[in-house]
């Protein structure tokens, strides 16, 4: 194993898969250009904000679509490991008024452009705040299965967004050298919680975090924190944007880790 460098990118995206996918393919080069050798995109980072109607236009076939094509073009194109934060990927149970669900999938692919993983997201957002009101199960099928994959820096965590509020799946998923989470986070539950999770599940399980959020205005008004990060497993932050466009680099530092597990070993005194 090695050390990485790795990246997360924030993006502000629309209804349009095409534009969204431009304006990803600016981003993931810029991050190839600062060295990135693992890159790491928002949840919905092909379409967010949708009528009903484009959403699941935007569904795609395992294994077929628009957006899978993207990611593994990118991750071929840059020799890097490219982490797509959510594809809408069709499920086979209906939700309300028959509606055909989708499952909501990270799709990791490396250097050579195949596909090494998929994590469908196991907790499904339901909020209510004022006039903001989301239910994902609408539209959602659950996933039922955590995932990892390994990587030159050793075993990386995937989850989604509302996943970090569950801390269970990550121990579950026992010593890994990254945990990545795109997500989509509200503005208002950002302010709150966003980098206190983060935070905790990075001291916690002793290891890396790499965040990549929504992080702006979207065309439909609906504003998204933002702030992505790269966290050490002290708790630290490495570099964060707080908001719009943009990249944040850092480095999984195998050194590190091992440094901060052997000050406070943790991990090797939990009870069940």
């Amino acid at each position: 194993m090695r050390d990485m460098n790795v990246a997360a990118v924030q993006m502000v995206s629309g209804p349009e898969v095409e534009a969204n996918l431009a304006a990803a393919r600016r981003l993931i080069e810029e991050a190839a250009a600062e060295g990135a050798e693992l890159v790491l995109l928002p949840e919905y980072f092909g379409t967010l904000g949708a009528s009903l109607s484009a959403r699941q236009a935007a569904y795609e076939d395992d294994g077929d679509g628009a957006q899978q094509r993207f990611l593994s073009e990118m991750a071929r194109t840059h020799r890097m490991y490219l982490i797509g934060g959510c594809v809408p990927i069709r499920g086979c149970v209906s939700g309300e008024e028959g509606a055909q669900r989708a499952r909501s999938a990270c799709l990791v692919y490396g250097p050579d452009g195949e596909r090494v993983a998929r994590y469908d997201k196991i907790h499904l957002f339901q909020f209510a705040y004022g006039e903001e009101s989301y239910d994902e199960a609408q539209l959602i099928e659950a996933g039922d299965a955590p995932v990892t994959f390994e990587a030159p820096c050793g075993r990386v965590a995937l989850s989604i967004c509302y996943d970090m509020r569950f801390p269970e799946l990550y121990r579950g998923l026992g010593e890994v050298a990254l945990t990545v989470v795109p997500a989509a986070f509200t503005a208002v539950t950002g302010r709150a919680h966003w980098e206190v999770l983060l935070r905790a599940r990075a001291i916690e399980n002793q290891c890396y975090v790499l965040a990549a959020g929504q992080g702006g205005t979207h065309p439909n008004g609906r504003e998204t924190y933002g702030h992505s990060m790269l966290i050490d497993p002290w708790g630290d932050i490495v570099s964060c944007l707080p908001h719009g466009e943009g990249v944040v680099t850092g480095a999984v530092d195998l050194a590190r880790i091992e440094k901060i597990r052997g000050w406070l070993p943790a991990l090797r005194h939990r009870r069940l």
